[in-house]
């Protein structure tokens, strides 16, 4: 990898070091205060610096020069990137910087020269708890256009030449802020070398749907590549450092933002300032956008599962009440009946109870379920019927008000549900030894509901049924979120995954429930399924697994099928299928539904295994 980028080593002069104008400031008593005025000549690399933080931060700046790349001119956070036209050499210093002008549009356009004044700030998205980077800016800012119409700086590639395999420097969970920036070593600091300035990228892949009028695309065409078109993520150390969020500054009455679906492609030039938020770090704001190719990526259909085969799916519904749309129902028993081939038992995920979010002490979902199974037998689907426990109010995190829990869904034409009295929202189902084989002490019932691993968080639901005279045992989970994660782009490295402890707990629960079942017929067919809101390769999963008591099928996928959630342009996986050593002639298929495509019924992907007893 070259050490300066070409459009950056074209330098007209190169500025005195940062450290001698800083000794002139110095000794002129022009930074004795944080407020104090600054020497002259400075220049945007000199503010910007070779850490993450400026070393002018908190100081007033005088006539820093540089030209108007773009101009932010909505929201409550508008201003204007100007770069400098005379580069210096290091590769570490940024020649852009942004503006901020708070809710007042700048009197500013794209190819003015201008010269600012203003004091340097560093802004935290999010706040500054929230661990993320920071953004170097100018506020309070007065300026003078000199003169207009001037020719803007040349866009820096992305490519994979110019971004690094190492994505951070490892600061032991520790802030990288004070390290130097070593752009050709790890890729964060590649991206935060530009920061402000102007960058593109070229026939850029969507790896992340449209949503919220931002998408992502990837600089790393070749780089673990799925096979619909999306990156996949298969380990924490490697995070895909191509990946790169596109917005837009086009006015929507000129340029709609692109509606894409991963697969599709921004073909030829998309450019304008890197930029850094809190909702996905790095993000390309387009002052110029490629024409959208429509690489006509279909939704999947499963086989339907033979006479002698048991079907057992998986989907999160996404805070599902009878508030919801009747469309979006209508949509999740399309796939249910169409793309899954109507499974003989789905463990559902985030249903809601019966008035929503609305926070009145409901708790009951069977308004929510038959809605949702009237519209499954109206799309051509069995007549489904459902069993779960109502929880305890409140007390299973999600939206506020909207208690969700985890559901049964089941064909009574195919299986046969055997209902056990007494399971409720704090009663612990246990293994209990019946006719010389394994079986549940209540059915419905709640796994360690009282434990406080499910704090704020869904307690698994047990069922016992028969199918074609086998007992089967299917637990569906919910574990708790992600919220509360340092991004992979935070600024302390590497990133702390503390949900990642209670998630660890949760599966530990419930491997221990199987060891139940094992133990009471060690060849009980017992069936784990559910989001559990971790990855394959995960801490909680190696929990959930452990004494091999169960197999994650995911990991029988080839690997380039390996996700059923896209999240800021990853495909990975958060949803799973387990069995114990006894289901053994199984066929399990991730159905691609919904998470690569920008409209969605829900943002996971369902699933679905067939077992042949």
């Amino acid at each position: 990898m070259p050490t300066a980028p070409s459009s950056r080593r074209a330098a007209l002069r190169r500025p005195a070091a940062l450290g001698s104008l800083l000794a002139t400031a110095l000794a002129a008593g022009l930074l004795a205060a944080p407020e104090a005025a600054s020497a002259e000549g400075l220049r945007i690399h000199d503010i910007q610096g070779t850490t993450r933080v400026s070393p002018l931060a908190g100081r007033q700046v005088a006539d820093v020069p540089g030209v108007v790349t773009a101009v932010r001119a909505f929201g409550s956070a508008r201003g204007f990137w100007m770069q400098d036209t005379h580069p210096d050499r290091n590769d570490a210093t940024s020649e852009g910087i942004f503006v901020f002008t708070g809710s007042t549009t700048p009197d500013v356009a794209v190819g003015d020269a201008v010269t600012v004044s203003g004091t340097v700030t560093e802004y935290y998205p999010g706040g500054e708890s929230a661990g993320l980077q920071s953004v170097t800016q100018l506020t309070r800012a007065t300026w003078r256009v000199g003169s207009s119409g001037n020719t803007l700086p040349a866009p820096v590639r992305l490519s994979a030449s110019q971004i690094p395999d190492r994505y951070a420097p490892d600061a032991h969970g520790g802030s990288i802020e004070k390290l130097q920036l070593r752009p050709g070593t790890y890729a964060l600091d590649r991206f935060e070398s530009l920061e402000g300035m102007r960058v593109s990228v070229q026939n850029a892949p969507v790896v992340g749907a449209t949503g919220h009028n931002e998408l992502w695309v990837t600089a790393e065409p070749r780089r673990n590549r799925t096979g619909r078109g999306g990156t996949l993520y298969g380990a924490y150390r490697d995070p895909n450092a191509g990946r790169v969020k596109v917005a837009s500054l086009i006015p929507f009455a000129q340029r709609p933002f692109p509606v894409a679906n991963v697969g599709d492609e921004l073909s030829g030039t998309t450019a304008g300032p890197l930029d850094y938020d809190n909702y996905g770090g790095y993000t390309l704001q387009a002052t110029e956008l490629g024409k959208l190719t429509d690489r006509g990526l279909k939704r999947e259909t499963t086989r339907k599962q033979r006479g002698d085969e048991l079907a057992v799916a998986t989907y999160n519904v996404e805070n599902l009440s009878p508030k919801t749309p009747q469309a979006k129902f209508d949509r999740l028993a399309s796939a249910l009946v169409t793309n899954l081939a109507s499974p003989d038992i789905v463990a559902l995920e985030e249903v809601q109870d019966d008035n929503g979010t609305t926070d009145n002490g409901v708790v009951d979902a069977g308004q929510t379920l038959k809605k949702l199974t009237d519209a499954i037998k109206a799309a051509g689907g069995p007549a489904y019927e459902w069993r779960q426990i109502n929880p305890v109010n409140d007390q299973d995190g999600g939206q506020p008000g909207g208690n969700i829990r985890t559901a049964f869904l089941f064909n009574p034409a195919r299986v046969s549900f055997t209902d056990k009295p007494g399971g409720d929202s704090t009663t612990a189902v246990k293994a209990v030894r019946e006719g010389g084989k394994a079986a549940l002490s209540v059915s419905p019932g709640r796994v360690e509901p009282a434990a406080a691993a499910w704090a704020n968080s869904r307690k698994p639901l047990a069922g016992q049924f028969t199918f074609r005279g086998q007992r089967v045992f299917v637990v569906a989970n919910h574990f708790n979120s992600k919220g509360g994660d340092q991004g992979v782009d935070s600024r302390f490295q590497p990133p702390a995954r503390s949900s990642e402890v209670q998630r660890t707990q949760q599966a530990g629960l419930v491997n221990a429930f199987v060891k139940q079942l094992l133990a009471a017929d060690r060849n009980a067919n017992v069936i784990v399924a559910g989001d559990l809101n971790d990855y394959q390769f995960s801490p909680a999963l190696k929990a959930l697994t452990a004494g091999k008591v169960l197999t994650d099928q995911v990991d029988r996928l080839p690997r380039a099928q390996r996700y059923g959630y896209v999240y800021q342009g990853n495909s990975q996986v958060l949803d799973h299928i387990l069995t114990s050593s006894h289901v053994r002639r199984v066929d399990y298929d991730i159905v691609h539904v919904n998470a690569e495509f920008a409209d969605q019924a829900s943002d996971h992907d369902p699933q679905v295994l067939r077992w042949k007893p």
